[in-house]
Formats: C-alpha cells, sequence, structure tokens
C-alpha cells in the first residue's frame, strides 16, 4: 500500500494559503507516495484543480476522505477539534499548531483531541534554527512575506509618499520609517521601506542585529538596549526583564514621536509579544502616520493593537494584521510548500514513514504521541 499524502483545504477565517502546490506535488509523486487533494484547496492562492492533477494528485470531493484516509495530513492553520477527530488513528499531522502564548497542552482541546486518537502531531513553528532544517523553516518563510507586505500595507494607509521626490509643484521630503525587531520580517520590512525610498532606522535588542540592519543601509537606534544575553537558542530574542522593557521604551519613545511608519515584529517564541510601543507614544507621532503590528496575533508590541482591527489614536492609525502572509497567497504558498516537502522527505525514506522522538528535528516538532510507523506493503 502506497503511503498516502492528504491535503485539505484551510477553514480559518482570512486563510488564503494552500500546504501543497502543485510543484510540491509532482516531487511528492515522483518519489512513489500518492497525494490527495481536496478539490478547490488551492484555488484562493490561484492555484487551479488541474494544475494538481496534471502534477499527480487525485482530486477528491469534500474533505471527509482527505483527512480520514490519508496517513499523513499536511495543512497550513491548526486543525478544528471537529477536523482533528476526524484523523484515523495513528495518522501523522503536519502543520502550524500553536495555540494561546502561554497555553499548555493539556489545556488545548485540539492537542487533546489529536493524542486521544493516537495522531503524531508535527507543529511546523517548532522547526528547530539549525542548518540542515532551513529549508524546513516556515517562520522564516513567511516572515518574509509578512515583512515586505507591511510595508506595503503601511504605505497604503499612510498619509505621505514614502520617496523623495522634487517635482514642478515643489519637493517633498522621504517619510520615515522605523522598524522594531530585526529578524526575518524586521530585515524584510527595512529591505523594503528602503526599496520605496523611505529613510528607514530599526532597533533590536540582539547584538547581532545591529551589523544586519546597517548592512541593508538602515540606521541602528537605541543601541544602549542592547544586551549581551539578549541572544535565545535559535537566534530567536529571550524575553526581557520588566526593567529591560522599561529602559528599551524609554529610549525609543523620543525617536517613534517623528516617524510616520512603525513596523513592529518583535515575538518571542510561546509567548505573549512584549509591549514596546505605550499608547502615550503613540499620541506624540503625528496625525497621519501609521503602525503596522506585526504582533498583533500573539497580543500586539504596541498597547493599542487590536488583532484584526485598525484602530485610531489623535490622527495615527495602528493596524493588528492577521495572518499577513496569506495576503499574498500565491508566493506564500510556493514557499510553504517547498518547507514542507522537505520535512515530509526528512520522515520518509524508501517510502515508510519514521516519527522518531530522538531526531533532532522531529523530536523538536512532536507535540504529541508518536503512532507505529507505517511503511508501504
Amino acid at each position: 500500500m502506497t503511503l498516502r499524502i492528504g491535503v485539505p483545504t484551510e477553514t480559518a477565517r482570512r486563510e488564503r494559503r494552500v500546504a501543497l502546490v502543485p510543484d510540491g506535488v509532482r516531487v511528492l509523486t515522483r518519489g512513489g507516495l500518492e497525494v490527495v487533494v481536496q478539490a478547490g484547496a488551492g484555488a484562493r492562492a490561484f492555484f487551479p484543480d488541474a494544475a494538481y492533477r496534471d502534477a499527480g494528485a487525485t482530486l477528491v470531493d469534500g474533505s471527509d476522505a482527505v483527512w480520514r484516509e490519508s496517513d499523513v495530513v499536511v495543512k497550513v492553520q491548526r486543525p478544528a477539534v471537529d477536523e482533528a477527530n476526524l484523523l484515523r488513528e495513528g495518522a501523522t499531522l503536519v502543520a502550524l499548531l500553536a495555540g494561546a502564548p502561554g497555553q499548555a497542552a493539556d489545556a488545548d482541546p485540539v492537542i487533546v483531541a489529536l493524542a486521544a486518537r493516537g495522531v503524531a502531531a508535527l507543529a511546523l513553528e517548532r522547526v528547530p534554527r539549525i542548518t540542515r532544517a532551513q529549508s524546513m523553516d516556515v517562520l522564516s518563510s513567511q516572515a518574509t512575506v509578512a515583512g515586505y507586505k507591511a510595508v506595503l500595507v503601511a504605505a497604503s494607509e499612510a498619509a505621505k509618499l514614502l520617496p523623495m521626490l522634487t517635482t514642478a509643484a515643489g519637493s517633498l521630503a522621504p517619510s520615515r520609517a522605523f522598524i522594531v525587531g530585526a529578524g526575518v520580517a524586521g530585515l524584510q520590512a527595512i529591505a523594503t521601506a528602503r526599496r520605496l525610498g523611505a529613510v528607514v532606522s530599526a532597533f533590536d535588542v540582539r547584538a547581532a542585529a545591529r551589523e544586519q540592519v546597517q548592512s541593508l543601509g538602515a540606521t541602528f537606534v537605541a543601541a544602549e538596549a542592547i544586551a549581551a544575553d539578549a541572544e535565545a537558542k535559535g537566534g530567536y530574542a529571550r524575553a526581557q526583564t520588566q526593567e529591560e522593557q522599561q529602559r528599551t521604551a524609554e529610549l525609543i519613545a523620543g525617536h517613534v514621536k517623528d516617524m510616520d511608519i512603525v513596523i513592529t515584529t518583535a515575538q518571542v517564541p510561546g509567548r505573549a509579544a512584549p509591549r514596546i510601543i505605550t499608547a502615550d507614544m503613540v499620541r506624540t507621532m503625528r496625525p497621519g502616520s501609521v503602525i503596522v503590528d506585526l504582533a498583533a496575533e500573539t497580543g500586539g508590541n504596541c498597547e493599542l493593537t487590536r488583532a484584526g482591527e485598525t484602530i485610531e489614536e489623535g490622527g495615527v492609525k495602528v493596524i493588528g494584521p492577521l495572518h499577513l502572509a496569506s495576503t499574498v497567497p500565491l508566493h506564500a504558498s510556493q514557499m510553504f510548500s517547498k518547507n514542507v516537502v522537505t520535512v515530509l522527505q526528512h520522515l520518509i525514506k524508501d517510502g515508510a514513514l519514521t516519527v522518531d522522538p530522538a531526531d533532532e528535528i522531529t523530536g523538536a516538532m512532536l507535540v504529541t504521541a508518536v503512532p507505529a510507523p507505517v511503511a508501504p506493503a
């Protein structure tokens, strides 16, 4: 019996991506695997059913056959509880599985449902940041898209143009953009804002970020807030102490008031996003300015952020986008799919699926118990 990979349609609100694109299907089917795709699964990302058929996939109507009859189900967003309950016992799920920040697995109804069915659930956001797992890192690939799109969102909402222009009607000064957090999303935001002609500055608590920011032509601010031990395992910033947060806020407060665009990207895995931009800071900004908070889904870096909403305070817009990478669904899906294919190739050798908790990649991703290995007949 050939190992079957299932691709259901995403059901989460605002989600337009698909976990496998036709090129990814082609790689897997050429490797001897069967891929079953729910009809219409790629439509919102502009991948038609015909492209999946041409790549070797089997198209099925409805989601039940995908969930119930697949050995491995791949998704973008975590399943709903009723979807998790459709998985056959001993199946494997590969998806983004993070729940509420700080929520224990035994209090998460989705994880509880998966564990009850003996599903090996692999969380894509837990791919370790090691060299051999780089091509599996969906957080980095999707952050690239989000950082790029955040600048476009800000540019479309700001009262000013980004570049300096000299026209017959006079000269226009360039907009000033401030990027908080110089991880993958932040660096992409810096590069995009620079390409659009803004004068860009940035901040990060990690010492290594300073050189990266400057290499993109941006100014690094509040260097006094850098801590030698600010970088945790995997290259992420550790959570700051309350005293460190207060010092950081004091150092960047005077900078924020002169900005036309602020994009915040600071997050700590598994925890609520750090609060960096206070309501008082927002009130010092000029009317017509814009804040785009990429940490909205985990509580926001700005005190005024409301996830999925745009609010206005004193003429300053504070935007809390959700699933921002999903608004560029074609390229985001292509990148996500490449990550997923690499994960599957790591798990499947010679047609047999092995979920090994002792493996440094698989073990880091695993959030439930391991079922028996699945091998071809």
